[in-house]
């Protein structure tokens, strides 16, 4: 019972009232605005064809980027790119991978690995959330996969080719829904077999999970000019949620929707954080739209981190156990 209770309490003395006022005051800010150009760099993105991620594909491209973008759907891809290449006349292609799917996960992180080519920004923006437990052809709980399993094994299979190259940025679009896991997360019961199944604490899990693993990565690129950072990008308007129920889509659209932003502040967020040269040597920190803040104490937990190193080692197939 004593060692239940030190589990439940172990972060309690870390919380400060400081840290949520500002994320409060925060959260009605605006993003710092990035004009400096990015013509012919490469933006790869995830979850590009709606929401955050259509927006923040059209700002880089607005600046001169060429995008590679990694869908689910290849007509909306194939729209997608007609549209920048039309608008403002850039290179475009795509991949087609589900990230709930880890076979697609490993074949697109693999072709990102062997081309020829610099990613200069890699956005890890696909994301989920849902009110009801479901698992992946793999088995995995869809939040826990989607939401991070996916973005650790993009990094891990493309860390090696980034430190080589001469620059590149990593941010992974994470959430103060990280938040949410407030007495930590469980490396061994990420499928949540073992607890109550719950969508606003798997979400904050998986987005907490995000965070520990920036850790470990951020230790890996350090000597390099390798960065990597996580930002919430606002209350803002997309579709995460179609696939709940009925009664959460009304709610979603009475409620929710009606108190949020535009994608556009997340796009000038990521775009400033990829590009701009005031975070070019910023790496390892979580950001409010472009202002740091200090993410909740199970986020810093490194004993954690290191645990669930090992079990997304495992979970991604990979058998070597190195960073």
């Amino acid at each position: 019972m004593k060692k239940q209770k030190n589990s439940v309490f172990k972060y309690w003395r870390q919380y400060k009232w400081s840290n949520i006022f500002a994320m409060m005051r925060n959260n009605r800010g605006n993003p710092s605005i990035c004009s400096e150009d990015f013509t012919g760099d490469l933006l790869v993105i995830t979850g590009a064809t709606s929401g955050i991620g259509y927006y923040t594909t059209r700002k880089y491209a607005s600046h001169g980027a060429r995008v590679l973008s990694i869908n689910r759907n290849r007509e909306k891809s194939e729209r997608l790119c007609e549209e920048l290449q039309q608008d403002f006349g850039v290179e475009c292609s795509y991949l087609i991978a589900d990230m709930s799917r880890m076979d697609d996960v490993k074949r697109v992180g693999k072709e990102l690995s062997d081309m020829n080519e610099t990613i200069d920004v890699l956005i890890h923006n696909a994301g989920v959330y849902l009110t009801r437990k479901s698992l992946t052809e793999d088995g995995f709980e869809t939040t826990y996969a989607v939401n991070y399993l996916s973005s650790f094994i993009l990094n891990y299979l493309l860390k090696e080719k980034l430190k080589t190259q001469d620059r590149s940025r990593i941010i992974m679009v994470n959430s103060e829904g990280h938040r949410f896991a407030v007495w930590g997360i469980k490396p061994d019961d990420m499928n949540w077999q073992k607890r109550r199944y719950s969508g606003l604490r798997a979400y904050g899990s998986a987005k907490t999970a995000q965070l520990l693993s920036m850790l470990i990565f951020n230790d890996f690129f350090k000597g390099s000019i390798v960065t990597i950072n996580a930002m919430h990008p606002g209350a803002v308007k997309t579709a995460t949620g179609k696939e709940n129920s009925r009664l959460y889509r009304r709610f979603k659209n009475l409620i929710i929707d009606k108190m949020s932003r535009s994608p556009d502040i997340s796009a000038e967020a990521l775009y400033y954080l990829g590009v701009s040269k005031e975070v070019e040597s910023t790496s390892g920190k979580f950001f409010n739209l472009t202002t740091e803040e200090k993410p909740a104490p199970p986020a810093l937990d490194r004993e954690i981190a290191e645990r669930l190193w090992s079990v997304s080692l495992r979970d991604g197939g990979f058998d070597d156990g190195k960073l």
